[in-house]
């Protein structure tokens, strides 16, 4: 366990045991999740604070034809080089050299343990390429928003979001937030058949991880507490 993160109550794992042991997981078992755990998952997540208890955000699950037609859009995008036009900004540009370093190193991170070198783009871009099938996990989920909404919303959403994947990995199961769905928010809602009002916030990857696979044993390294927390006397 990190030793910035405080042990469990004697009562068993609790939050601090879950929250240390979530990780992204982008390989996933051929096993199902059921409509009823998947539903119980998303009632606890909406057990998160809200403003005003407003709620934002809706889940949208892709199965079947929907979901095939939905990925093979997405890749064909990506594939053709078609530039990046979400809905809102995921990071910043320029990209401060700080938070360069962070995102070089978990790329670094992940590419290794895949075997896959800085040099081969051919093998990078078939990685990154899975996100647009949701790492083939059982469950695919598309998040929007209502545009109409204000910033402080992607707060609560985020927080909603958090507890989804809290809520997953106290079950066992493994998620994966996928942000490079909202590169191509109007292939998501063409496909979908979603209202221009929706803004398309990112994906989400649900299922039970594979053990073996080499790509869900990457750990991140976080910030230590000192780099980000002050008390003023």
């Amino acid at each position: 366990m990190p030793p910035d993160v405080p042990e469990p109550g004697h009562g068993g794992p609790g939050a601090s045991a879950v929250l240390a042991s979530r990780a992204s997981v982008r390989r996933f078992l051929d096993r199902p999740v059921t409509d009823a755990l998947l539903r119980r998952l998303l009632v606890a997540a909406r057990a998160a604070p809200s403003a005003a208890n407003l709620q934002p955000g809706e889940f949208v699950q892709a199965t079947g034809d929907a979901r095939a037609r939905l990925s093979d859009a997405l890749v064909a995008a990506y594939e053709s080089g078609r530039p990046a036009r979400e809905d809102y900004a995921y990071f910043p540009d320029p990209m401060p050299q700080a938070l360069r370093r962070r995102q070089v190193a978990a790329a670094r991170a992940l590419y290794g343990a895949l075997g896959i070198a800085r040099d081969d783009a051919a093998g990078r871009a078939a990685q990154f390429g899975r996100n647009y099938r949701f790492f083939d996990a059982p469950v695919a989920l598309v998040v929007t928003l209502d545009r109409r909404l204000g910033a402080g919303c992607y707060l609560d959403l985020g927080m909603c979001l958090h507890g989804l994947m809290m809520a997953a990995a106290a079950e066992g199961l493994g998620s994966c937030a996928i942000g490079a769905l909202a590169s191509y928010p109007d292939v998501v809602r063409e496909t979908l058949g979603l209202e221009d009002d929706r803004l398309v916030i990112c994906g989400m990857a649900l299922g039970w991880p594979d053990p073996a696979a080499p790509e869900n044993a990457v750990r991140t390294e976080r910030r230590p507490l000192d780099d980000f927390f002050t008390v003023v006397r």
